[in-house]
């Protein structure tokens, strides 16, 4: 069950000269850093119904070339200050093997055009992960189909199978990371999921919003937790490109969380990884406990969002004093 681009600068990126790409043209091409009611990847006016997908590209390339040193990619610094991290355009623009006037459009934005050889190159010399060359390739060439509805209904069998598991806290969650359904172990561990409003039953809400789960998990794998979950929306932007529901979400998390907005301005992207942390329960005390996420067959836009502790452990039996408080 279980190349050139087309003419014009991005949005709010200004054009350069082909010949103005050192530290100085990154500077003048750097965002302005995020405020509450903005985010980069929105069109200037905030509407949640479509991404800025050239806003998106250009915070995404400048950020993964910020992170490369010049030291671990074989380019010398000759003893000089750089006012910037990272690689400068044209340095990796060298190392992709491409022009400095095609990377530098790319970075602005202008993805038309750009052949899949070309994304490649820059992907290779930028050190980019499986899912930052997803990424990137739905930015430049966003898939042609749509996504079409996120499905809400929950078979059966899958609501079968999460019952079986209590006292192994278990949910259904949907494209958007709207919680469909969860068993009677979930509402011990998280409180009464059911009678939260549809737009708090999420697991964006869980993680970083208010709520036992989030009072529950802290320090380091609470901040692991929080990075996998942002990195995944961000994946979820290019994924679905017609779909209005992920950049709503990123919307609503952008003015409610602090820790989210922190999070959103590093433009991680990757898939979503199992994460272990600790639990500090009020009424059973610590809880060590895995974070496991998996695909439901047949559903394209479920997953099944499980919390398991190791077999004999004191988390195993703090969750059967959950399930039998007597």
């Amino acid at each position: 069950m279980l190349g050139a681009g087309d003419a014009g600068g991005a949005a709010g990126q200004p054009d350069l000269p082909a010949d103005e790409v050192g530290d100085h043209a990154v500077q003048r091409a750097a965002p302005a850093p995020a405020q509450p009611d903005s985010w980069v990847g929105y069109p200037p006016d905030g509407y949640p119904g479509a991404v800025d997908t050239r806003a998106e590209l250009t915070g995404f390339l400048m950020s993964r070339r910020a992170r490369l040193q010049p030291e671990t990619v074989g380019v010398p610094r000759y003893g000089e200050r750089r006012r910037v991290p990272g690689l400068r355009r044209e340095e990796l623009a060298q190392l992709a093997g491409v022009s400095v006037t095609h990377y530098t459009r790319l970075e602005q934005g202008h993805g038309r055009g750009v052949s899949a050889e070309v994304l490649d190159a820059v992907a290779g010399a930028m050190r980019l992960t499986r899912d930052e060359r997803e990424h990137l390739t739905n930015l430049v060439h966003p898939p042609r189909l749509g996504p079409g509805p996120a499905g809400s209904a929950v078979r059966a069998d899958l609501r079968c199978l999460i019952d079986g598991m209590d006292p192994t806290p278990a949910f259904v969650h949907g494209r958007h990371g709207d919680i469909l359904a969860c068993n009677d172990a979930a509402g011990r561990l998280l409180g009464d999921l059911d009678a939260l409003p549809a737009e708090r039953r999420t697991w964006s809400h869980l993680v970083f919003l208010e709520g036992p789960f989030r009072s529950m998990v802290a320090g380091p794998g609470w901040e692991l937790l929080a990075r996998r979950h942002v990195a995944y929306l961000r994946l979820g932007l290019g994924r679905y490109p017609g779909d209005p529901g992920p950049a709503g979400v990123v919307e609503s998390l952008h003015a409610a969380s602090a820790d989210f907005r922190r999070l959103w301005t590093e433009h991680e992207v990757a898939d979503w990884a199992d994460v272990t942390c600790r639990l500090r329960h009020p009424v059973v005390g610590d809880i060590e406990i895995a974070v496991d996420v998996m695909k439901a067959i047949g559903e394209p836009d479920q997953w099944l969002v499980s919390f398991t502790t190791q077999p004999g452990s004191p988390s195993q039996d703090a969750l059967r004093r959950l399930a039998n408080p007597g």
